[in-house]
């Protein structure tokens, strides 16, 4: 009789995993013993993060930290309940208000995770008799949701308008939502939003727009890609975490009203999940404050991450289409990211390597992401070392003297 657990033994992942911790390579699940700022220390040793989601370098940041530790003395940990019945505070409610306003819509709703909030939204709204579609670089939690939904699911070529128009014409009449990533979390480039909105009208779709990583970062103050492009009000739905700029955990979709109220009462992520902890709350609320009063955190990100992308490429480094405090570092063989990331990593830089399902074949790459906090000394440092291992792997060419 067959065991659900045969396929663990001869799983490729997981002898790859193996043989990666023999070998002293395997780069994933390493323990942070200090915070998380732009500096870490992994296994007693210090390196500088750029690896990281922290985009304006606020987890650190003295207000925010009081306002999660105040939320706790006057709310306690938790809420202990859905959203729906005793999970709702007063707390949520603002930060409702405040986010609706902050994204230019009607009405917010907020997740416990980014995750739950993409996977409440598609899965309220379509079904059997509608049709998502989506880019092909779309995060998994919106692959995700687009299964369970029950709906039919048509991809485009990433960013290709005329596939877009292709696909959206094979439609035909039928209900229709086009889902796409703000910025594009591995690439670091931006959806062609403009664009994209003349074909959601020409052809009758919806639109959703995942903007985990330009809320905070892209657009007038911060309000995300929609902001970014001037096309606020042809987006029907926009979704943001608060795990990345806003140094927290939870997720939030902000639309009309009537379709907001909609997803609440519908939402099985959020009707069956207790709700956000008052301290996470807090935490968001101090960091919008902050980043409302303070322009200089999100233009100060972008100076600091195109000053690595620009030294990268002049190396020599192919660093893709990015135009965000994403950088992607091309090496495209699997094994020579890994190494290059052993070498960068031994060499004081962390960064995240990003190997196939994750990537396309022959597309891996190293992650790297840029902080408003981060100094200059640091992102020279990046470079200098970014240059000698370069050298070192023979992925550039060695300076002749």
């Amino acid at each position: 009789m067959a065991d659900l657990f045969d396929k663990i033994a001869n799983d490729p992942v997981l002898m790859a995993a193996r043989m990666g911790r023999e070998q002293g390579i395997y780069p994933y699940f390493k323990p942070l013993s200090e915070t998380e700022g732009t500096e870490v220390v992994i296994d007693g040793r210090q390196l500088i993060m750029i690896g990281s989601n922290n985009y304006l370098g606020l987890t650190t940041h003295p207000r925010v930290q009081r306002a999660a530790i105040e939320a706790i003395e006057r709310y306690g940990t938790s809420c202990t309940g859905s959203r729906f019945l005793n999970g709702t505070l007063e707390l949520h409610k603002e930060l409702e208000r405040r986010l609706a306003r902050f994204l230019g819509k009607e009405a917010a709703l907020i997740f416990g995770t980014g995750y739950q909030a993409n996977l409440g939204a598609i899965t309220a709204l379509m079904g059997k008799d509608d049709i998502a579609v989506a880019d092909r670089e779309i995060h998994a939690s919106l692959v995700d949701a687009i299964k369970m939904a029950g709906c039919q699911l048509k991809r485009f070529r990433h960013n290709d308008m005329n596939d877009l128009e292709r696909v959206l014409r094979e439609c035909g009449d039928a209900p229709k939502m086009i889902i796409v990533d703000g910025v594009y979390s591995m690439g670091g480039d931006l959806a062609d939003l403009p664009q994209i909105v003349t074909l959601a009208k020409r052809y009758g779709a919806r639109l959703f727009v995942d903007d985990a990583h330009g809320l905070g970062v892209m657009g007038e103050g911060g309000r995300g890609t929609h902001f970014h492009f001037g096309c606020v009000d042809d987006v029907d739905l926009i979704m943001g975490t608060f795990s990345k700029s806003f140094a927290s955990l939870g997720g939030v979709v902000a639309g009309d009203c009537d379709v907001i109220d909609y997803i609440q009462h519908h939402a099985r992520s959020l009707i069956f999940s207790a709700s956000m902890p008052p301290a996470n709350v807090a935490t968001v609320l101090a960091c919008l404050d902050i980043i409302e009063e303070d322009p200089s955190y999100v233009q100060r990100v972008h100076v600091q991450s195109a000053k690595v992308r620009e030294g990268l490429r002049r190396m020599g480094y192919d660093c893709g289409q990015s135009v965000t405090p994403i950088v992607p570092v091309y090496i495209k063989n699997e094994m020579h990211t890994v190494f290059t990331w052993k070498a960068l990593f031994d060499n004081g830089v962390y960064t995240n390597p990003v190997l196939p399902p994750a990537v396309p074949p022959s597309k891996s790459l190293l992650r790297t992401s840029y902080m408003a906090t981060h100094t200059d000394e640091q992102i020279e440092t990046v470079l200098r070392v970014f240059e000698h291992v370069g050298q070192l792997t023979g992925l550039l060419q060695p300076v002749v003297a």
